[in-house]
């Protein structure tokens, strides 16, 4: 019975990086739970390994907890799937996409092979933990990752979000009182126009007049 060491990495945080050996006996279960148990997730996921070409393109598919439509097209199960099973090459990959509802995806690289086992160890084990995997968010520590990225201040600043211009001219008055009231704004602009009527109306009278006093002449 030999030993596979795998290189587990992040897609997109490839700074982050597990190595763990493994009996070839192992399922694939037995490898997506110690994967999890060196990142903190939970490994009670959908969650599926692929077998992958030099380039990382998908074949094969081995699911955890797949969907009906998966179960009914008969899909290979980490519980019951060998790793020796899967293995056709000394450094076989494995396109592994972990929590189908918040995916994670993984590189997953067959790096070593150990032809006996240690009796001193218990298998899967860690061997190389480098980098902090990233926190997941969801409902059950959205507050807290709120709390922690603003120690600050939990409130969210909603007008300053939205860019929001009050409306009320008290609003106006209480933000520095330069509030305009469109109401005598109106009032003095027909009073302006009355009294421009009133002026023509003078100069038309004056007009007449004087057209009248010419006539005398």
């Amino acid at each position: 019975m030999a030993i596979y060491r795998f290189r587990i990495s992040f897609e997109d945080f490839d700074e982050v990086v597990r190595e763990i050996d493994i009996k070839s006996t192992q399922t694939f279960e037995d490898l997506h739970k110690a994967v999890h148990r060196s990142t903190g997730y939970s490994a009670e996921k959908s969650s599926s390994f692929f077998v992958s070409t030099d380039n990382w393109i998908k074949g094969d598919e081995i699911a955890y907890l797949p969907n009906q439509r998966k179960i009914d097209r008969g899909i290979a199960l980490m519980e019951t799937s060998k790793l020796s099973s899967f293995i056709e090459d000394p450094h076989q990959k494995f396109y592994y996409i972990y929590n189908f509802d918040r995916p994670f995806d993984f590189h997953v690289e067959l790096i070593k092979i150990v032809l006996e086992t240690d009796p001193n160890i218990e298998y899967p084990y860690l061997v190389k933990s480098t980098g902090e995997a990233p926190k997941i968010i969801d409902k059950s520590n959205f507050g807290a990752v709120a709390v922690s990225s603003n120690p600050v201040s939990t409130d969210f600043d909603f007008l300053n979000e939205m860019d929001f211009v009050p409306e009320d001219t008290d609003e106006l008055e209480a933000m520095g009182g330069r509030g305009i009231n469109t109401e005598e704004k109106d009032e003095d602009t027909e009073d302006e126009s009355e009294d421009e009527a009133d002026e023509f109306s003078d100069n038309d009278n004056y007009e007449d007049e004087e057209y009248n006093n010419k006539e005398d002449y």
